[in-house]
């Protein structure tokens, strides 16, 4: 979300008559665009603060440093008053405003913005996509979020749902279509409760990838209590539709589900699981899960352990439970989980999920999968990586592929994160699709 945020700004930064630096060294302004999730993403955003600041004084340049997101709205007196680190606060809402908040630093004067919209989604600004491989490309659907997950605060730091036109939406992949992008995530807080007069999220999935039948669609991240099962017969019938779904859990506990104002137990999302894997059988599903969160007992912690074992997600996010200022958990529970628990708990999820992780690709042997080539491999030019139809990355030789291609891919070997393999021609959705199936194994040579 923060990476479309980001291309929302290029645009209205270039409509002024400013031209992207190709280091925040060689920048006249700086915006820092952040996130209040974790406390660890937190950190990061002071550490690279404080290093900003210290260009300022160590060159004697007249840098203008901005915070832009969720941190601008939740903190911004410690940005400018206490901390001194900044010039101008710009919420999520208000990054139209750029301009003149530039203006009034340049009088002198510290800038803020930080009014939450009810109706801003920025649909009639085209997103300039300065940085990333020019393949795939994110597109908001909707801001905010009316969940109030008492652990999330999100809702304080972009405000409620509010969804954007469809036409609007599907205008900005035709672009992206023009431009020769292969593949679009589309992005909501909660993006299965896109609702936009009489479009629903399910009619705008139908919609785009029936429009363009060779660019690859997923979407991030769907909520499991009203997850529409047209949309799974859609992506089982679909070959543009990616056999991939991230779907929060959060815990495996129905009572620490409750705490969390999560609405749905244990085994309502156990059933959604297997609905999906009936449907889909070639889908991988992934999650986010928080260990240590307020109350959390021993027995709870192993519920969730024994979701990992029961789901068997093919990927996770798993994070230690960091308190969050203006969430119901922070007004209402203790964090009463010592820290050397929460890490121990942590780290025994990802050691499980990890392990799953490799035995669910080393299944992957001799199988032929769809991969879209994204960029050179970091380790070895002569290689490039790509995902595959259902998100897990793989990394072969570059022969004569390119960025861009979609390239038939014949699965080799693997680690619990990555996937290698033999590339056996280029190809395309439709072709291959035709000629493999979805995800098949090998029976002959290319």
């Amino acid at each position: 979300m923060n990476f479309a945020d980001s291309e929302i700004v290029n645009s209205i930064m270039l409509e002024q008559g400013h031209t992207a630096a190709p280091s925040p060294e060689q920048a006249d302004v700086i915006f820092v665009n952040t996130c209040s999730i974790r406390d660890n993403a937190e950190r990061k955003v002071w550490d690279r603060l404080k290093y900003f600041r210290s260009l300022r004084t160590k060159k004697k340049q007249d840098k203008i440093v901005g915070v832009l997101g969720c941190m601008a709205e939740r903190i911004r007196e410690k940005f400018l008053d206490e901390h001194k680190l900044v010039d101008l606060v710009v919420g999520p809402d208000a990054y139209r405003d750029i301009p003149n908040l530039l203006s009034q630093v340049d009088d002198g004067r510290k800038a803020v913005n930080v009014i939450l919209s009810l109706e801003e989604t920025y649909a009639d600004i085209a997103p300039v996509r300065t940085t990333g491989n020019g393949v795939t490309a994110f597109v908001s659907i909707m801001r905010g979020c009316d969940n109030m997950c008492s652990f999330c605060v999100v809702p304080f730091t972009r405000g409620r749902e509010r969804s954007r036109p469809m036409t609007s939406i599907l205008q900005e992949i035709e672009q992206l279509s023009e431009n020769g992008y292969k593949e679009v995530t589309l992005l909501g807080q909660n993006v299965n409760s896109y609702l936009y007069e009489d479009a629903d999220f399910t009619r705008l999935m139908d919609e785009a990838s029936s429009r363009h039948p060779e660019i690859r669609f997923r979407f991030s991240s769907p909520h499991p209590k009203d997850f529409p099962e047209p949309l799974l017969h859609m992506i089982a019938e679909r070959p543009n539709l990616c056999n991939y779904i991230h779907i929060p859990a959060q815990s495996g506990s129905t009572e620490v589900l409750k705490r969390m104002r999560r609405p749905y137990t244990r085994e309502e999302y156990l059933a959604l699981t297997e609905r999906m894997r009936e449907i889909i059988p070639e889908v991988t599903l992934s999650t986010d899960l928080i260990t240590g969160f307020c109350g959390e007992t021993e027995e709870q912690h192993e519920d969730t352990l024994s979701l990992i074992r029961t789901v068997n997600y093919d990927l996770a996010y798993m994070f230690a439970y960091s308190e969050r200022e203006r969430t119901l958990a922070h007004r209402k529970y203790e964090d009463d989980v010592p820290e050397e628990v929460k890490k121990r708990r942590l780290s025994e999820i990802i050691d499980l999920q990890m392990g799953n992780q490799e035995k669910s690709n080393q299944l992957e042997t001799g199988r032929t999968h769809l991969v879209l080539v994204e960029r050179t491999s970091k380790r070895n030019e002569d290689q490039i990586n790509g995902r595959t139809d259902t998100n897990k990355m793989v990394v072969f030789d570059r022969a004569d592929f390119e960025i861009g291609d979609y390239v038939a891919v014949e699965i080799t070997g693997s680690t619990s994160a990555t996937l290698m393999g033999r590339g056996l021609h280029k190809t395309s959705i439709t072709e291959f699709n035709q000629r493999y199936g979805s995800t098949v194994p090998v029976m002959h040579s290319a």
